[in-house]
């Protein structure tokens, strides 16, 4: 064997490069481009009429909307959880810390029947709302409710393993020369978590634009109200509508890519900026 050529675990590069194309082609690339293919059977007019229906563009609104916020609420309050797992110690942190995984393991559609009975109004937290005018389920606070739960996990096991590994003696080095705390967060940690901390927000945010099962129960699913756009895809396809389901389908694939596209850009411009790229 010639001393120049490297050991490598994996087979050579062609093979491995081949496998994997194939792979991503049949999972993601072949379904993705059979609903391109079939939402092109429409006409213009007609794919724009199905897309801009005040009931289809409302459900945009929601989706989007309350995804972008359940994922904001959860890079806030999910960073501010895994510095507690990470930095303190406490009763009951292990126990905490599993429950953390709890949206990934439990069925969707168990976690949206769950939150309708406790957010119902006459449920064991509702029925403390109630009285206040604040009504959760059947109403858009209800999906956003049930976005912040499946969503959390992502944004807590993404930052957490970070925060694992960052020195504090950098921090101690900070408030030697006389940081205070928020100027050690703010020029010290953040930006080292702040690449981590976009991962989440894109992670959280992709899985709640996509959700159905959390949301179907406690959304109410009220026309113009609280109806999500994969419902209505579902529900195109329950009138055979094969074609207006996937011009929606369409819409959400387009607008998701292009978030996750700028999410991905300005974490690159962070990681770039912090010298984290190398």
């Amino acid at each position: 064997m010639s001393a120049s050529r490297t050991f490598r675990v994996l087979p050579g590069f062609h093979l491995t490069l081949g496998c994997t194309l194939a792979y991503l082609s049949l999972i993601v690339l072949l379904p993705l481009a059979a609903v391109f293919l079939k939402s092109a059977s429409l006409s213009a007019a007609e794919f724009w009429n199905v897309i801009s229906a005040p009931r289809v563009v409302a459900t945009y609104r929601l989706s989007f909307g309350v995804s972008l916020a359940a994922a904001t609420i959860n890079a806030v309050f999910g960073l501010m959880l895994a510095w507690s797992l990470v930095r303190y110690s406490f009763p009951g942190k292990r126990f905490i810390d599993a429950l953390i995984d709890l949206p990934f393991a439990l069925p969707t559609a168990v976690a949206g029947i769950a939150l309708t009975a406790l957010y119902a109004k006459n449920g064991w937290i509702g029925q403390y709302l109630d009285p206040l005018g604040i009504q959760v389920a059947f109403k858009p606070l209800g999906v956003l409710v049930a976005l912040v739960f499946i969503g959390l996990p992502f944004v807590v096991r993404t930052v957490q393993p970070i925060l694992e590994d960052l020195d504090t003696e950098l921090e101690e080095a900070a408030a030697s020369l006389g940081a205070q705390r928020w100027q050690i967060f703010r020029h010290v940690i953040l930006p080292v978590l702040l690449p981590a901390l976009l991962t989440g927000f894109a992670l959280a945010f992709a899985r709640a634009v996509g959700e159905y099962g959390s949301v179907i129960f406690i959304a109410g699913n009220i026309p113009m109200v609280s109806e999500i756009t994969p419902l209505m895809i579902i529900t195109k396809l329950e009138q055979y509508d094969y074609a207006g389901a996937t011009a929606i389908a369409v819409v959400m694939l387009v607008l998701s890519f292009l978030l996750l596209l700028l999410i991905n850009g300005l974490q690159a411009w962070t990681a770039k900026r912090t010298g984290r790229d190398r």
